[in-house]
This record gives structure tokens, C-alpha cells and sequence, in this order.
């Protein structure tokens, strides 16, 4: 077998592979068999189609962004497509994976951060390094489990050395970002820290002001906080953080499991 074959190969079942992580994220716990009555016969060997070619495959391996996480949904499918392999600004020159977002299609409450550290691009998933453990945690504290909310950030690929995203980068992505809050459609927006915040408000105001406070964003709700990351360095003020999560429990009607 040729090494092209096998990569092929080897990139179908990674897709597989991806498809099933999805369906499971979706909330399938089942894949009907097909019928057999309903599936047609095979073609003897010395009429079938030839086999397609590495590139055919691996462009069709490329469309199916679908198998991603945080793709719940049709429309949040139809956003992934529409992304594809993004080139739209330099970020992606750098990035290891494009981080589209995580957790439930019709989530009410979403979180809002700037973009995926070191940890979110190996894995493709917003908020899975230390500070994504605070944030389960502040999650899981307002009575919801983290599957129940949806995640993302204001661009979908790592800046270098997680320095703040620059006014092109989110030009290019934050289109994409608006349209994951309208498929969701969820009541409440939380701004993770002072650069989600400020993008998303069209704000130089401090976070340190805009927190507990709130505003809107594409018509929805909108509650800045502190980032977990900052909460982390300056544990002080999780007492200030926790009553801006308070302010979203009381508009959600939630109550708090703990502090």
C-alpha cells in the first residue's frame, strides 16, 4: 500500500473518529443500523467506480468540519463550514487548531473569553488549562454543569505568546462569533475579562468598572466579569467575581450551589 493510501485511510478514520466525539457531545447514544433491504448490492470488483484519489479524499475529510466540537446544531454546523480552514487574517499562520467553541446549542448562558492559550490550541477546545478548570468550577458553582453552557472566544486561533488579538484579527472573526450567539440564542452573555469585555462593548472603560454591570451585545444580555485567569494571579477578588455571577444566577432564576 502506497504511504499516500495510508494517509488517506488513516485520515478517514480520524474523521470517523471525530464524527462519533461529536455525536456523543450531541447527546446521541445510539447509531441506527442501516436497513439492509434499503442498501444496494455491490458492484463486482472489475466494475466499480475507482477508488478516489488522496486529494478527493482528503478535501472531503476538510468539508466535514461538522465532527468538531462545539457544532451542535445545524446552525452552528453551517457557521464551522463556513469557517473551513480559516485564512482570513495571520493567526492562522501560527495556530495548531482552529478553537470553534464547546458545549450546548440552546444554552442560555454563554461565555465569552478573548482567545485559546497554549492548551486550547493543542486540544481545540476553549478553557481546558488551569484557568478552564476555575472556570468549570465557576460554572458548576451557578448551578449548571459546563456541557450545559456553550464557550467561545472573540477569535478562534492562538495569538503569538497570548498576546491581546489586534483590531484586523478581530474584524475577520468576529462575524463568525456573532453568529454563534445568534444559533444559540442564549439569555445571558458573561465577558470573560477586560479584552472580551471591551471588544464585544466597543468599550476602553476598565473592567475593573464594567464588571457587575449591565449591557448588551447583539441583544442579548451582557455581564462583564474578570477572567479566570486573572482570578488565578489576584484570588482577592473572586469575592467580586462570584457576586457578578449572582447578578446572572437572579436573571436566570438559579440559585447557588456553593461559593
Amino acid at each position: 500500500m502506497s504511504d499516500e493510501r495510508k494517509e488517506a485511510l488513516a485520515e478517514i478514520a480520524a474523521e470517523a473518529v471525530r464524527h462519533l466525539t461529536w455525536l456523543q457531545e450531541a447527546g446521541v447514544r445510539e447509531v441506527p443500523r442501516p436497513d439492509p433491504k434499503a442498501m444496494v448490492a455491490r458492484p463486482p470488483a472489475s466494475v466499480q467506480a475507482p477508488a478516489a484519489a488522496p486529494a478527493a479524499v482528503a478535501a472531503s475529510a476538510g468539508a466535514a468540519v461538522a465532527v468538531q466540537k462545539g457544532c451542535g446544531s445545524p446552525a452552528l454546523i453551517a457557521i464551522r463550514d463556513d469557517l473551513g480552514d480559516c485564512r482570513r487574517c495571520k493567526l492562522a499562520a501560527g495556530r495548531n487548531t482552529l478553537v470553534f467553541g464547546v458545549g450546548s446549542p440552546t444554552a442560555e448562558l454563554m461565555f465569552v473569553g478573548e482567545g485559546p492559550g497554549a492548551d486550547e490550541d493543542a486540544q481545540g477546545e476553549p478553557f481546558v488549562g488551569k484557568a478552564g478548570q476555575l472556570l468549570t468550577k465557576m460554572i458548576e458553582a451557578m448551578g449548571y454543569r459546563r456541557e450545559e453552557v456553550y464557550i467561545a472566544n472573540v477569535v478562534k486561533c492562538r495569538p503569538p505568546g497570548n498576546r491581546n488579538p489586534e483590531p484586523d484579527e478581530i474584524e475577520a472573526c468576529e462575524p463568525f462569533l456573532r453568529r454563534q450567539i445568534e444559533a444559540v440564542g442564549p439569555k445571558v452573555i458573561v465577558a470573560l475579562g477586560k479584552f472580551a469585555a471591551q471588544t464585544l462593548l466597543r468599550s476602553a472603560i476598565p473592567i475593573t468598572k464594567l464588571r457587575g454591570t449591565w449591557s448588551t451585545y447583539g441583544g442579548v444580555k451582557l455581564m462583564p466579569t474578570f477572567h479566570p485567569a486573572y482570578l488565578l494571579r489576584s484570588p482577592d477578588e473572586k469575592k467580586k467575581a462570584w457576586a457578578d455571577l449572582q447578578l446572572v444566577m437572579a436573571e436566570l432564576g438559579k440559585g447557588p450551589k456553593g461559593r
